[in-house]
């Protein structure tokens, strides 16, 4: 499956973003989706999950009620809605897809990966 990310941007601390993710190739619905980011000198870390058909979803505890997942099948895109940014949310946004059902927050365990989209929030 190919993906594409989109959406990223500069915004100031306290606003919002919401990142999109279009897949391709293969049957999207088949697929757990994730977000990642990775930020300047660190590693890339788990930031949420969804199921495939968008009954389960999972969150980083740094973005736990600010940012939300979320997926429409028909239109094979996974959403990422981002409020209340903060500075440290500043890192380049990578989405992902995963063959298993398993609720996984390793980045090694997901099949496909999307370019990125760079998130800048500044203070």
């Amino acid at each position: 499956v190919q993906l594409q990310a989109s959406g990223g941007g500069l915004v100031q601390a306290g606003g919002s973003l919401r990142l999109s993710c279009a897949a391709s190739g293969r049957t999207f619905s088949n697929y757990g989706m994730g977000w990642f980011r990775q930020a300047p000198g660190k590693e890339r870390e788990f930031v949420a999950r969804i199921s495939w058909d968008g009954g389960s979803t999972y969150y980083a505890d740094s973005v736990k009620g600010r940012f939300t997942i979320s997926r429409d099948n028909a239109k094979n895109t996974v959403y990422l809605q981002m409020n209340s940014l903060k500075p440290e949310d500043t890192a380049v946004y990578y989405c992902a897809a995963d063959r298993s059902v398993v609720p996984t927050r390793r980045a090694s365990d997901y099949d496909y990966w999307g370019q990125g989209t760079q998130v800048t929030v500044s203070s």
